[in-house]
């Protein structure tokens, strides 16, 4: 605690000094040229108990983003010399690459967002801000006259003898690049504006990695692969990602390629000659006809998965599409053989998301099996985007069909509510959405709140519902997983957060052990107005097809409420 007390006194001094906005100053370093300052993997951290319980949540987030992604990879702190310590100081910043004898990273107040920390985290790793770069003025103009007085050395520029680009392009997207107004004196008048004038809305975005953020990632630590990401194949090439056959079925499923009338998850038929999908017809063949395309054998790390894929189902109701797991049958031959989760088409031709749970902790094939379900069977199974992370699935996965529609027709305050499901507690949980803006004041913004529903198993839960991490998210459906920009924010709930819904039940339930079934109360939603936007929306891949999905968790971090841990003196490690 004293060696703690230490290092926030000298954090407080070079706070006076914070470069560029959010970077401790060492004046010795030469941060990303220098390979004594770029870390070894795992990198020790340390969660100090300073943090909000929230921020301590979505650091861990950010570590999830950044194994799935690259090879960078984090372990908690036993002892080593170098290490990563998460304190909340004032704002949000960090040091620039390794010193070897420890630092901080300030996660303050206002700070406890994923895309924030994962901005840190780049700096601690070796980066400076994009518009750093020697060549920066060949697009963005750094309007001098509107910086506030004593703030204009956070513009300074360098040239490529203190850092690298690694041999990419200047990238507006970057979540290391400044929003316009940073450090302005007039709140209406930017201090950097885009030689393009499309990116002047895009430069400062705080959702997620940019393509080139992650290329230069992997290349400054010469990345071959990442932690968590198992599979993936959206079948654009013809070897469809190793996927085999099987020998012993009545037919097979065929790479086909996107039609007006039969168009593909990938691309939606925007490209000719490209945007492929996989397809079992069921319009001819016995009942019970079936084909197996089965995945390569995979060799996980952790025990649990996630396989996440879009599929459609064409035709009359009645056909099948079955999840199997072929698995290791203790021989070492992928021979064992289990079912995991049928969904049965309902006539509905449209493409939808589903997210399957896996836990294998062995070598294993996921397969997808096509049933023709009924003579009258007239249509097709087609699959398409296939994501398999070493995750856990999210317990709530909301598609909202016909977006543009739904923001045509909702007016501002108004909003609409997915289902109830239950998080892995027991706690029945929804997501409401306001298209227009929660509030009047941002019409131009969707707003996104979380609310706790009544459930069968809220006489045995624990009320309030405390200590629990709400995340929602608005998936980019980009079928290159390392490439998505989703939007998510979460909240930690405390004792006045789901209050009310703990006066409900006290008050309206005569037996606390059982909520009648004929009623079902709402608690109050808590959660953002300014969510996502709608230019934002617009971009990458939120809709597709005129499809909005969003995904949500309710998890507990109880475990996470005492994390600090002594720090051996640098005297004592031999």
């Amino acid at each position: 605690a004293v060696f703690l007390q230490f290092m926030a006194v000298i954090a407080s001094t070079w706070l006076t000094h914070l470069f560029e906005g959010d970077i401790a100053v060492n004046p010795k370093r030469n941060a990303i040229l220098d390979q004594t300052r770029r870390w070894k993997f795992p990198i020790p951290y340390i969660l100090t108990d300073s943090l909000d319980l929230n921020a301590k949540g979505v650091i861990l987030q950010a570590f999830e983003e950044y194994r799935l992604r690259s090879c960078v990879d984090f372990k908690p702190y036993e002892g080593e010399s170098t290490y990563i310590s998460f304190v909340k100081l004032s704002g949000c910043w960090s040091y620039v690459g390794d010193d070897g004898t420890g630092q901080n990273v300030s996660i303050g107040a206002r700070c406890d967002t994923k895309a924030i920390v994962q901005h840190e985290l780049l700096h601690a790793l070796g980066f400076y801000h994009e518009q750093s770069r020697s060549d920066r003025d060949d697009y963005v103009k750094i309007w001098w006259d509107e910086i506030e007085e004593g703030k204009g050395h956070n513009f300074n520029k360098y040239e490529d003898d203190f850092i690298t680009d690694l041999n990419t392009p200047y990238d507006y997207e970057s979540i290391m690049h400044y929003r316009p107004f940073s450090f302005n004196k007039n709140e209406s008048i930017p201090t950097i504006t885009t030689t393009i004038p499309y990116f002047n809305d895009v430069i400062g975005q705080r959702l997620d990695f940019s393509e080139v953020d992650i290329t230069r990632l992997n290349r400054m630590y010469d990345c071959a692969e990442t932690h968590t990401l198992l599979d993936q194949c959206s079948f654009e090439l013809i070897n469809i990602c190793g996927m085999i056959q099987n020998e012993d079925d009545n037919t097979d499923w065929v790479q086909t390629l996107s039609s007006p009338s039969d168009g593909d998850h990938t691309l939606e038929g925007r490209c000719r000659d490209s945007g492929y999908f996989m397809k079992f017809d069921s319009s001819s063949g016995a009942v019970g006809s079936t084909a197996l395309l089965e995945s390569r054998i995979l060799y996980p790390k952790r025990s649990e998965q996630c396989l996440q894929f879009f599929y459609k189902m064409t035709g009359a109701a009645g056909d099948n599409l079955v999840i199997w797991i072929r698995s290791d049958d203790g021989t070492g031959a992928v021979n064992t053989i289990r079912k995991i989760h049928t969904i049965t088409g309902d006539g509905d031709d449209a493409w939808k998301i589903a997210h399957v749970n896996l836990k294998m902790s062995k070598k294993f094939r996921y397969i997808f099996q096509g049933i023709r379900g009924s003579a009258g069977s007239s249509g097709a199974i087609l699959i398409d985007d296939i994501t398999l992370t070493e995750t856990v699935c999210p317990s709530l996965v909301w598609q909202i069909r016909n977006f543009t529609g739904v923001l045509a027709t909702t007016p501002v305050g108004t909003s609409i509510r997915s289902k109830c499901v239950y998080n892995a507690e027991g706690y029945s949980f929804g997501v409401s959405v306001y298209p227009n803006g929660r509030e009047s004041e941002y019409p131009d913004y969707i707003g996104a709140t979380l609310h706790l529903c009544s459930g069968e198993n809220d006489g045995v839960m624990q009320w309030p519902a405390e200590n629990r991490q709400a995340t929602i998210v608005a998936l980019d459906q980009d079928p290159d997983v390392t490439l998505r920009m989703s939007s998510t924010r979460s909240f930690t709930s405390g004792r006045q957060k789901f209050a009310m819904f703990n006066v409900l039940l006290v008050h309206d339930s005569p037996n606390k052990s059982k909520m009648p079934s004929c009623r079902c109360y709402r608690g109050q939603d808590y959660g953002w107005s300014t969510f996502i936007s709608h230019n934002q929306l617009q971009r990458t891949s939120f809709l597709k097809n005129d499809d909005l999905i969003i995904t949500a968790d309710f998890n507990d971090l109880t475990h996470l409420i005492k994390t600090e841990v002594p720090i051996t003196p640098m005297s004592h490690i031999i």
